[in-house]
């Protein structure tokens, strides 16, 4: 088989189109790594005992303490700002938390929102808990 200057040529633009995949790849699994150090991770336990904070759920947004936004993508989760990705693997997650039905109990009052521009903290002497 006799290979001329165009086949060498072709396969040289492949043999660099691979490489710079390759970098691409590495750099976009990197950007994601990144992006997911920063997520406010939280597992729910069933167990008080277990749990790093107690949280009580409430429907009025001017007795919470933090404004939730239950964020559906691990990666736009932003660390203590109200944004919570719920992750089912608790090794995984930064803070583990037992949901309460007794207000008196909770170390932390919160309100879920629909809207991701809302979630943030109503009592910031309380930012310490998420932390």
């Amino acid at each position: 088989m006799r290979f001329d200057k165009s086949d060498f040529i072709w396969y040289f633009h492949l043999l660099s189109y691979c490489v710079m995949m390759k970098k691409l790849l590495l750099l976009s699994g990197f950007m994601v790594m990144c992006l997911a150090a920063h997520a406010q991770m939280i597992y729910v336990t069933d167990q008080q005992g277990f749990a790093d904070i107690i949280v009580y759920v409430t429907n009025y947004q001017g007795f919470a303490d933090l404004l939730v936004y239950k964020q559906p993508e691990q990666a736009f989760a932003v660390e203590n700002s109200g944004q919570w990705f719920i992750t089912p693997n608790q090794g995984f997650a930064k803070k583990v938390i037992y949901f309460t039905d007794h207000q008196g109990f909770a170390d932390l009052i919160i309100c879920y929102v629909d809207k991701q521009s809302f979630a943030g903290w109503k009592n910031p002497k309380k930012k310490y808990l998420l932390e």
